[in-house]
């Protein structure tokens, strides 16, 4: 499979430069691509409560996922909530929760460039996301008027539903009773997705529950709501962040609650890890800096939870499986572009859950004890990576926050593995950057046991239009002059 994958997206991805040794293995910086534009492909064409047009486009690289050949997935969080108009809401909107299909072209860049390769990402379309069964949503009653005093809130129900599309929205009023985890709750905020090994399935986390569901890729149709352990959950629910953290002892901090979430390659098991500590961990030293991670069998449900201690982040924003019990995990503070100040901890760690105890019912210092090893030191900094490229501090984005493996390419005939990192610009262009997306380039010396995800290939119609690109990409391989590789400590 490795091979059969190497040759689909190499196709689209030659390149020649020298490479380093197995004795001197770095990860180094391939491209660097934007997705520009104000619209998605959504096709909704009125405007949100906040003024904001229902189909803008932002927020892209809150989660990201690659899916086969050159075709990524991108999940934007829960829609633009930076204008106030509402601060009963947290200024949030009925924006529908949606994935978007990118296409990521890797090319050889010319001679000369300041990167081996150059990226171009495409939308090729949005889906939007939804139940058949009704969900609940916000009245709006005693929430305050819109930002001209006069006009009502109104309901959280997205303006598209009918009688069997229920849209999940980023309206923080869409609840109902019972706790956070209630399945019925038409409130999502997205932050990670992955794809099924058969192509046909995404699966979306959430901080809003935490959440995690199964979606069909292809009509967004909900599948099913795993359910999750009872501690991830807070029982007082508020529309207002603030007020919910006050009104609970125990669970998920808001907007906190699962950013990140991993498959394991052989497609069977579901990694998700929260974004801070639990409100119970956090209040107890030992576990002040310890994360839950939660797995998750796709086929029976069942789940276990391990810890995972901060190291100079103040919190975590994605993990990616390198194979069925190591993998990476994004941990980073919230400074950089987006937030006016200079960005620091951006960092990608190892760890490894195999023989790890089970914390679900662990408290202290016996949960503090038991946390998953972690590696040192960091994979990859990439505040070190992308400044030592030139890069201002200032100008790398504060939300750091998809990260995801790539198609393979061939670098000087050896197939070199792809890493993508991209950050959520929060619908802010002018003041957080555009939807970014950066590239790197390991080999299996950068990570021992990497193993690439299982995911259908394309159709025998695709292999033709790649097969007879070949004759053209072996042009530019011979006109390419040798590129020494960017190294980062």
């Amino acid at each position: 499979m490795d091979r059969v994958r190497g040759l689909i997206v190499g196709f689209a991805a030659l390149a020649t430069l020298t490479t380093a040794t197995s004795t001197q293995a770095a990860i180094t910086l391939l491209a660097i691509g934007d997705l520009g534009g104000t619209s998605d492909l959504s096709g909704l064409n009125y405007i949100l409560e906040n003024g904001v047009p229902a189909n803008v486009l932002g927020g892209m690289g809150s989660g990201l996922t690659y899916a086969g050949g050159n075709t990524f997935l991108a999940v934007p969080d829960r829609g633009p909530n930076a204008l106030t108009y509402n601060t009963a809401v947290d200024n949030t909107a009925s924006y529908i929760s949606r994935f978007n299909t990118v296409n990521m072209q890797l090319v050889a860049a010319a001679p000369g460039s300041s990167l081996p390769f150059t990226l171009t990402p495409t939308l090729a379309s949005t889906t939007l996301l939804y139940s058949s069964n009704a969900l609940t949503y916000g009245t709006g009653a005693g929430l305050g008027t819109q930002i001209d005093g006069v006009t009502p809130l109104g309901s959280g129900a997205p303006v598209v539903n009918d009688a069997s599309h229920f849209y999940f929205s980023g309206r923080s009023d869409n609840f109902g009773p019972g706790n956070s985890g209630n399945p019925l709750d038409a409130r999502f905020d997205p932050e990670s997705i992955r794809v099924s090994n058969d192509g046909k399935s995404v699966f979306i986390s959430d901080e809003y529950g935490p959440y995690v569901r199964q979606f069909d890729r292809q009509t967004g149709a909900l599948v099913k709501t795993f359910t999750l352990p009872s501690n991830l959950d807070v029982a007082n629910l508020s529309p207002v962040g603030d007020t919910e953290i006050a009104g609970n002892t125990s669970g998920r901090v808001a907007n906190k609650g699962m950013e990140g979430l991993a498959i394991t390659p052989d497609g069977k098991t579901l990694v998700g890890i929260m974004q801070a500590p639990l409100i119970q961990d956090a209040a107890n030293s030992a576990t002040a800096n310890m994360l839950r991670i939660v797995t998750i069998d796709i086929a029976t449900g069942e789940t276990h939870e391990y810890g995972y201690m901060l190291t100079k982040g103040s919190g975590v924003s994605d993990i990616v499986a390198i194979n069925g019990h190591q993998f990476l995990v994004d941990e980073r503070d919230g400074k950089g572009l987006g937030d006016g100040s200079t960005a620091k901890v951006k960092q990608l760690f190892s760890i490894d859950i195999s023989g790890a105890t089970d914390i679900t019912n662990l408290a202290g210092a016996a949960a503090a004890a038991a946390v998953v090893t972690k590696g040192a030191p960091a994979v990859l900094d990439l505040v070190t990576a992308l400044t030592n490229y030139g890069i201002a501090a200032t100008q790398i984005p504060a939300k750091i926050e998809g990260i995801t493996f790539g198609q393979d390419v061939l670098v000087n005939g050896v197939t070199t593995h792809t890493l993508y990192v991209a950050n959520d610009n929060d619908f802010l262009p002018s003041t957080a950057g555009s939807n970014k997306f950066f590239v790197f380039g390991f080999t299996n010396a950068d990570l021992p046991g990497f193993v690439a995800q299982s995911i259908s290939v394309p159709e025998p119609s695709t292999w033709m239009m790649m097969i007879g690109g070949i004759g053209m990409i072996g042009m530019m391989l011979r006109r390419r002059k040798q590129v020494a590789p960017l190294r980062f400590a």
